[in-house]
């Protein structure tokens, strides 16, 4: 039973949940991205290029043999990877770059005021003002 406890007190810590919440999230946000790169982006950067398809560019290393499939070196592949890749980092360093501004403008915006000093400081002092009297 103190294993089950255990697992219970490491599973509810607030780290382990945000973490949790910011796997799903970035999931999420991996497949949006995703879409944009290759919905969106990719294809005017083929039509540019002369209708190429990133995806379907390969090298063939080896015919096929009967039942054997080509041997291909799927280099287009990973330019497409590398492209999805550039926009999730940059994303990520726009969003970043934002929260830090708002951070920034928080800190400049809410003066730190000290507290007023407590009942027994204010007599503590006045006491000390007048000794030195």
């Amino acid at each position: 039973m103190k294993l089950v406890d255990e697992f219970k007190a490491f599973a509810l810590k607030g780290n382990v949940v945000d973490m949790a919440v910011g796997i799903i999230i970035g999931a999420a946000f991996g497949k949006i991205v995703s879409s944009l790169v290759n919905d969106v982006i990719m294809p005017p950067l083929g039509l540019l290029i002369g209708g190429v398809n990133f995806t379907d560019l390969k090298i063939t290393l080896k015919a096929a043999e009967g039942v054997n499939p080509p041997v291909t070196l799927n280099y287009g592949n990973f330019i497409q990877v590398t492209f999805d890749f550039l926009i999730v980092a940059a994303a990520i360093f726009f969003v970043i770059k934002a929260m830090n501004s708002l951070q920034r403008k928080q800190e400049t915006q809410a003066p730190v005021v000290p507290p007023a000093p407590s009942r027994e400081e204010t007599l503590l002092t006045e006491i000390r003002d007048l000794l030195k009297k």
